[in-house]
């Protein structure tokens, strides 16, 4: 009993917050450049602008005429609302009916609780980064970002508890970069990337056949790892006025080791019924995030307005199933996810309107990988659409300020999903809900030149 509730939870807890990982067109952290926001990221490979061509496009940093740094954050504010919200408990139907086979589950009435939305807190995203052109041809720079990213923390009693009620998920990466310029048409720069991932994730078990929020097991997983990856970009100028940008970001391969505990109402370790063991354990997750390409086009149309395009794909397709193994190797679980790979779209432009002032805009298509069958709590997410608004602001040739405002609004979306085990292995659950989520994001940067 106590080796198969732990395989059950434990699978169960981190297949729900990987799968959320995978959700990253939907979650896929921008947020690395303010200046960039602005104009919806058209340009992200092409338009050089400052330091955050570090992680736009290595290769631009040696078209900067001078070293600079550039830091700043952008804060996100997400709002969902949960609507025809369903949740029902499920039985064993041998135990339900004491007559026939067991093996299926069937209904045998509500899950109580709440379905309050806005579960996503508002979550500032800081970055920093620094470029040093060395000479006219070779330039060095840092960054440091996060890729990646997440978090849901449902209310206590949230119906879709046992699905998942908290996930917190973040991937940090430290870029050292370098740059070379052959021309003034071509240039070409890499950069390694030494990244961490740290995730706490959680979902509720019933005590039994007791469905109530207040004797439920905390289930909770825990883990962190750290792993290399790289990037490559190649710029090139036809004419002065035209500038074509391409940057390649590498997969990473992570080992996650995962620690499990069940906590029980008091806050102690439950407690195995049958055996009286604690339940905790650890299990092992290989966690591949995917490679992608960013090509952008940035155009000089007059002394005083650029416009640009972009366009980002991820290979998703990788990501077929979700493989957790103990320390010895055994399996516990194998679950298909059958991801897509997607695309990303952009356009955007900026307009000079005085020597110290530029005036940005953009919009932005981002669609998600996820698919209708597989959609978690821990991360309802669709396809968006994105709309950005910006302004840098350059009291001295030596410094900018920028700031942006971005509007994002999800296709309505929902979630089906539905569970057979609980504490004895005799009882379920189901939870299906509709979702609808937006987010506002605010955006200040400052960069310096020396």
């Amino acid at each position: 009993m106590n080796n198969k509730f732990n395989k059950l939870n434990l699978a169960a807890a981190i297949t729900a917050a990987f799968a959320s990982q995978a959700h990253a067109g939907g979650y896929q952290i921008n947020e690395q450049s303010v200046s960039g926001q602005g104009y919806g990221h058209a340009g992200r490979s092409s338009n050089v602008h400052d330091a955050t061509i570090v992680y736009g496009n290595p290769a631009g940093m040696s078209f900067l005429d001078r070293a600079q740094i550039t830091a700043g954050a952008t804060y996100l504010n997400v709002s969902t609302d949960i609507s025809n919200a369903e949740a029902s408990r499920t039985l064993d139907s041998g135990l339900a009916t004491g007559v026939g086979p067991s093996g299926s589950q069937i209904p045998v009435g509500s899950i109580p609780g709440g379905n309050d939305g806005d579960m996503v807190p508002g979550t500032a995203i800081p970055f920093a980064f620094y470029a040093h052109p060395v000479n006219d041809q070779l330039a060095f720079g840092f960054g440091v970002y996060a890729p990646f990213g997440s978090k849901t923390d449902y209310e206590d009693d949230f119906q879709g508890r046992y699905f998942g009620n908290y996930t917190e998920l973040t991937v940090v990466s430290a870029q050292p970069t370098v740059a070379y310029r052959f021309n003034e048409q071509w240039a070409v720069g890499a950069g390694v990337t030494y990244n961490q991932v740290e995730g706490e994730l959680r979902r509720q078990v019933p005590s039994g056949l007791n469905y109530d929020p207040a004797t439920d097991i905390d289930a909770r997983v825990e883990g962190k790892d750290e792993a290399w990856g790289y990037n490559l970009g190649v710029i090139y100028r036809p004419v002065p006025e035209t500038t074509l940008g391409l940057t390649y970001r590498s997969k990473v391969d992570y080992e996650l080791e995962g620690d499990y505990r069940a906590i029980a109402p008091d806050g102690t370790t439950a407690p195995n019924p049958s055996t009286g063991a604690p339940l905790q354990s650890n299990a092992n997750l290989d966690l591949t995030t995917p490679e992608t390409v960013n090509f952008s086009l940035t155009q000089q149309m007059t002394d005083r307005l650029k416009l640009m395009f972009g366009a980002s794909w991820v290979r998703w397709s990788q990501f077929e199933e979700i493989r957790v193994v103990n320390d010895q190797g055994g399996l516990i679980t194998q679950e298909p996810q059958n991801y897509e790979n997607v695309w990303a779209f952009a356009t955007g432009g900026e307009y000079q309107l005085t020597p110290t002032l530029a005036l940005r805009a953009g919009v932005t298509l981002d669609f998600t990988p996820s698919n209708d069958e597989d959609r978690s709590v821990r991360i309802p997410s669709d396809d968006r659409r994105i709309f950005s608004l910006g302004a840098g602001w350059s009291p001295t040739p030596d410094m900018t300020l920028d700031f942006a405002y971005s509007y994002l609004t999800e296709r309505g979306t929902f979630v089906d999903q539905q569970r057979n085990d609980s504490l004895n292995g005799a009882g379920g659950a189901t939870y299906s809900a509709d979702y609808k989520n937006e987010a506002h994001g605010f955006g200040a940067q400052l960069t310096y030149r020396f």
